[in-house]
């Protein structure tokens, strides 16, 4: 159904996000390809959770592993060798949420080694709702980052051109790579948080919280020194054939790598009470964390200091959301004993 609602909007949605001539042929060129694929993707994400929860996390790292060398061959097949150019990417990428989505799909069908199989179904109202409830966080959070991507490409539209819609792509892949360390921390130790709080076991699950913000602590240093360092070497990579370009790269990178210092311990955070089965908190971080405060930095701050405000603005929604969750963490710590 999503894949179906794409293909058919996704001309005027560009167009609305301001997309023109050839920006727009080639938004709507890569993502009629890239459709194709969501029902593969989704299957990819949610067996990433499967695999934590049957005991098989090393399998999901395989998984994981071979959908993204799949990703890096097919590109260089299809962009350099065969010069289909920007379709060939939008291929090797969808072929590659195939594999991430399938290959799971084949093993938890099938008898296996792990605690999880695929077997008949049957509905479960009950379940289904408190499911959906507990993970309206995890919603929020990917519907808030379309939401604020496409509104920061507005604004970057607005006040730098295609440039700066450029550059935002680079700091966003960089994020990627970094941010899904903190994610995959989260989620990593989301069912031991689950299991001690279920199982009442308050001292440990007091030390796995202490011990987990120390972690994300040293994480967010080394990433902050990191961005640092590699801002200049890093945006050569991608934009170096545009010295103009590169340069306002390299100093959006000094700023935005500020975010690296707050925003593993908001998600955290949002995981954290997700895993306490309290899913009205973690929507609550979430929403404000990746909506509320990005979308309000990000129409203000421009305002006052034009394009530096928008990459300000990054940093300074993670700072907010830190404090929302440090009181929230305050406030429950009696409530849940950790």
């Amino acid at each position: 159904m999503l894949a179906a609602l794409g293909l058919v909007f996704i001309l005027p949605i560009a167009a609305a996000l301001g997309a023109q001539g050839q920006m727009l042929e080639d938004s709507v060129a890569y993502a009629r390809i890239i459709l194709l694929a969501i029902p593969a993707f989704v299957l990819q994400y949610e067996f990433q959770c499967l695999f934590a929860t049957a005991e098989k996390p090393t399998l999901d790292l395989y998984v994981t592993v071979a959908a993204g060398v799949t990703n890096m061959v097919l590109d260089a097949l299809f962009v350099a060798v065969f010069r289909w150019g920007l379709e060939g990417a939008a291929a090797a990428t969808a072929l590659s949420q195939c594999v991430g989505g399938v290959m799971p799909l084949v093993y938890f069908a099938r008898p296996n080694s792990s605690l999880l199989r695929l077997g008949r179904t049957k509905f479960d109202g009950k379940a289904l709702w408190r499911t959906c409830a507990n993970g309206v966080s995890e919603l929020m959070s990917s519907i808030s980052a379309s939401v604020v991507s496409m509104l920061y490409n507005a604004q970057l539209l607005r006040y730098a051109g295609e440039d700066g819609v450029a550059a935002y792509g680079v700091l966003m892949y960089v994020s990627l790579v970094f941010q899904a360390v903190f994610i995959g921390y989260s989620v990593g130790t989301a069912p031991v948080i689950s299991y001690h709080y279920g199982a009442q076991k308050h001292g440990e699950l007091r030390g796995l919280r202490r011990r987990s913000q120390a972690v994300i602590a040293v994480f967010a240093a080394a990433m902050f020194a990191a961005a640092r360092l590699l801002g200049r070497p890093l945006s050569l990579l991608f934009v170096g054939y545009d010295r103009e370009l590169l340069e306002m790269t390299v100093h959006a990178f000094s700023i935005f790598s500020f975010s690296f210092l707050f925003s593993g311990f908001a998600i955290f955070g949002s995981s954290f009470f997700t895993a306490l089965n309290n899913g009205l908190v973690s929507a609550i971080i979430s929403f404000l964390r990746t909506l509320v405060f990005q979308v309000s930095a990000v129409i203000i701050f421009p305002v006052i200091w034009d394009v530096d405000g928008i990459w300000l603005s990054i940093a300074a929604a993670e700072v907010m959301a830190v404090a929302v969750t440090a009181a929230f963490l305050w406030g429950m710590r009696k409530k849940y004993q950790y």
